[in-house]
């Protein structure tokens, strides 16, 4: 199976000059945990819902004035449609991820391939549980 099978491919993004309260409203009314981070298009960044309270809020930032690009995580873990969801999903247990950014050669964002999704496919992790317990540790 191809990651393109599988991920989600409407993708909201957010661009690094926004606000925090911007981003955060956008995932509240899209019942989403993250956002690809652009600036002209491109990749840029990941900015999550745990990033917002755990670097900013956490130290009193102020969410109107504290931009996406000061909270962001610059180093994004990517991965292209055409790879297996195999490789996906030890991609997510080496680099200790929840979600993969797809792309495609110019770096646009192209879709989302989160933990759930690929715990949605029957039969598919051949240790139940393994890649979450993993990934809890580093949480």
């Amino acid at each position: 199976m191809r990651i393109s099978e599988l991920m989600k491919k409407d993708v909201e993004t957010i661009d690094a000059g926004e606000c925090l309260r911007t981003a955060a409203e956008r995932m509240r009314i899209h019942y989403i945990g993250a956002l690809p981070v652009t600036e002209n298009g491109q990749l840029v960044g990941m900015l999550t819902d745990r990033d917002i309270a755990v670097r900013s809020t956490a130290l009193g930032k102020d969410p109107n004035v504290t931009s996406v690009r000061e909270t962001m995580t610059a180093a994004v873990i990517t991965c292209s449609a055409d790879d297996s969801l195999d490789a996906g999903e030890r991609l997510m247990e080496e680099k200790s991820v929840r979600r993969l950014v797809v792309v495609d050669a110019d770096r646009h964002a192209v879709g989302i391939l989160s933990m759930d999704d690929v715990a949605t496919v029957p039969g598919k992790l051949i240790r139940p549980g393994e890649l979450l317990e993993h990934l809890s540790i580093y949480s």
